[in-house]
């Protein structure tokens, strides 16, 4: 091999190297890329939510000071506030954790419900990550459903007294003395992912789950069924609930019944107003009623 073939041997494994170490430092610099942006995302963790009132700070505050705060901020009075939490926690296992008191979990939950917060405000109200907002109001979420169990219950689940609201009242007595509660469903609006909102979509023409609710003539729940969507029927609902033992529904005895509108099927122990027939007060104006079912229909209502 002559001279000028030698060098040119040399200058092409010259070349060949430095493109080598070329590919080597591409290699390393995209390494050094990748581990800067893991560390930035997933290892260092600026501070966010370092206000010096925390949300412990902010109860206590409500809880000692007066109570239209309390009720302001909760849509609950001071010592309703204190039972609620004592009950999830001492009958329902609700437990502190190391950075949150059940006060605060139980103060996060129903700020949420009576405010209708997003997750980012209740991040600022409370001063924690919205995971941690998430995860605790499931947590009180699913100690509630375990309360609600045992509160939202016929008083008498026998139903053998007559309601003084209707013993007491000769508009009612003795025409209504055996019925016990009133039926409705009620839509209330909720979030859905888009691909669902069509089944959710019911009359008032935005997603919504529709819930059939019992109520005692002291106007209090004594039955609540949630979870169907907005468009189911109410009659559907009904017959579903009526004959699904595993709802236990708290059914009329022989003899009782429930008030239901027209929107319900007739059924045994169950009382619709007369069809056809004006029913609602608003459709009276302040007129008296006309004839025996629009007298009754009138009271039914």
């Amino acid at each position: 091999m002559d001279n000028g073939n030698m060098e040119m041997a040399r200058l092409l494994l010259c070349l060949e190297y430095l493109s080598e170490e070329e590919e080597f430092l591409d290699m390393v610099a995209c390494v050094s890329t990748c581990l800067s942006s893991y560390f930035v995302n997933h290892l260092y963790k600026e501070p966010c939510m370092t206000s010096y009132l925390t949300g412990e700070m902010w109860i206590n505050e409500l809880l000692s000071g007066h109570d239209k705060r309390c009720f302001n901020a909760f849509r609950m009075h001071q010592e309703t506030f204190r039972h609620l939490c004592f009950d999830l926690e001492n009958k329902y296992g609700l437990r502190p954790s190391y950075r949150m008191s059940v006060l605060e979990k139980v103060g996060l939950f129903v700020f949420v419900l009576s405010k209708g917060a997003s997750n980012r405000d209740t991040q600022e109200r409370f001063q924690h990550s919205g995971e941690t907002v998430s995860r605790i109001f499931k947590e009180v979420l699913s100690a509630m459903d375990g309360f609600s169990r045992d509160l939202i219950v016929p008083k008498d689940p026998e139903f053998k007294d007559v309601p003084i609201q209707i013993g007491n009242d000769e508009r009612y007595m003795p025409h209504f003395k055996n019925c016990i509660g009133a039926i409705d469903g009620t839509h209330i609006a909720i979030t859905v992912p888009e691909e669902e909102q069509l089944r959710y979509r019911g009359r008032k023409g935005i997603p919504t789950t529709n819930v059939l609710a019992v109520c005692d003539f002291d106007l209090l729940f004594t039955y609540v069924l949630t979870g169907w969507e907005g468009s189911a029927h109410d009659s559907r609902i009904f017959l579903d609930t009526i004959n699904n033992p595993a709802l236990k529904f708290p059914k009329p005895p022989s003899g009782k019944y429930y008030l239901v509108d027209k929107g319900y099927p007739e059924r045994d122990g169950y009382l619709t107003p007369y069809p056809k027939t004006r029913y609602h007060q608003s459709e009276f104006r302040g007129a008296n009623p006309k004839g025996v079912q629009e007298i009754f229909n009138r009271a039914h209502s």
